[in-house]
């Protein structure tokens, strides 16, 4: 299979503290950052923990591997370990402070609750938003659409602004998107943390399928591990922001779970 993705010696670096603290070029960089919605590019944390104001704090560090055409691919890791930052570096939310990502074709991504949809707009009104930004053209959405709706299970509410939707309503809406819509890559994260276990085993199923039946590129994070045993071809172990171990899913998450026993 193709190459999609290619994650070459990536770092991120990030800056505790409060903000105020750049040079001017910071400054209008997060200034840009803001006005587009994207993540500030120097953004500092802070918070019991995390050090000193101003320390720099390494989130990944030198983290390098390459995704295939169809490649339904786990990363798992504790809680700081990078994961969700890997995932917006793919999805073009922040960029690399060090190396380099290449990726081939569309993606669609999922990251949290509250994002990818606009609060204001319906149910509806956010299917056909989200279908333009992946470049599709109306008819192509008006195609999918019953098909959208129906897998969600939300049908009465499609026509609700989604500010007024359940974080579990949400993500019934929001995967149904990103699962239906044409897109080649498709990146999750944490996302069946929401729901009930029956819509979590669907959207298991369904992956599975996209990844099987349509050749789609899969990138998926999850802290239960029958998922990703049950959905992916390869797994990612993160540790402190640095791979520690790539390859056939079972003996990463053996080592996975050996690590959280310990």
């Amino acid at each position: 299979m193709a190459l999609c993705v290619s994650v070459d010696h990536v770092s991120k670096q990030y800056i505790l503290g409060n903000f105020g603290y750049g040079t001017f070029r910071h400054d209008l960089q997060s200034w840009w950052a803001k006005l587009r919605g994207k993540e500030d590019p120097n953004a500092k944390l802070g918070g019991p923990g995390l050090g000193e104001a101003n320390e720099e704090f390494m989130a990944l560090n030198d983290v390098s591997f390459e995704v295939h055409e169809g490649d339904r691919v786990g990363i798992v890791g504790r809680n700081g370990s990078g994961k969700s930052t890997i995932l917006k570096i793919l999805s073009r939310l922040t960029t690399p402070t060090r190396g380099s990502v290449k990726i081939k074709g569309r993606v669609a991504s999922l990251l949290e609750v509250g994002t990818g949809f606009h609060p204001d707009l319906t149910g509806r009104e956010n299917v056909y938003l989200n279908g333009s930004i992946l470049g599709m053209r109306r008819w192509e959405i008006r195609e999918k659409f019953e098909e959208i709706v129906a897998f969600s299970e939300i049908n009465q509410f499609i026509d609700t602004p989604v500010k007024r939707y359940s974080s579990g309503m949400y993500i019934r809406l929001a995967f149904a998107v990103a699962a239906h819509l044409k897109s080649e890559i498709l990146i999750l994260d944490e996302i069946l943390a929401v729901g009930d276990m029956g819509f979590q085993q669907k959207c298991v199923a369904k992956m599975k399928s996209l990844g099987q039946d349509e050749g789609r590129t899969i990138i998926f994070v999850s802290h239960i591990p029958g998922y990703v045993k049950e959905l992916c071809t390869r797994a990612i172990l993160l540790r402190k922001g640095q791979m520690v171990m790539e390859g056939e899913t079972l003996p990463v998450m053996d080592e996975y779970e050996r690590e959280l026993r310990g």
